[in-house]
């Protein structure tokens, strides 16, 4: 039984979606296609203000997918702490981080050849 497979943009616009109906916050895109050995195409880094909000993104990242595309994470990690959870959609990773965590690890520095688009918050 062949899965299915997602194109990345609408995965990639429902993953943000899911994002901004919680209020995420500091949404930047990183475009990790042209650089070697990457695990995936591209990260979505996002954060919220507590773990409670850290969560709900996550459930709202999930629901909105699901919904729209009848797809799921392949595997999430760390939504026991919410101070930084993982969603790995194969191709897309998301990291979600409560602001000061985020601030620390700085992962977009790491990634300092990856081309960055910031998402505007509507609120």
């Amino acid at each position: 039984m062949a899965k299915k497979t997602v194109n990345n943009d609408i995965l990639l616009a429902n993953i943000i979606k899911g994002i901004e109906e919680v209020k995420g916050n500091d949404i930047d895109i990183l475009d990790l296609r042209e650089i070697d050995n990457s695990a995936c195409d591209y990260f979505i880094i996002c954060n919220g203000n507590s773990n409670t909000q850290v969560n709900a993104i996550v459930s709202s990242v999930q629901k909105t997918v699901s919904k729209e595309l009848k797809d799921k994470p392949w595997h999430v990690e760390g939504a026991e702490n919410g101070e930084w959870v993982l969603m790995d959609y194969v191709n897309i990773v998301v990291h979600i981080f409560q602001k000061h965590i985020r601030e620390f690890y700085n992962i977009e520095s790491l990634w300092g050849d990856a081309k960055i688009t910031s998402i505007q918050n509507k609120y």
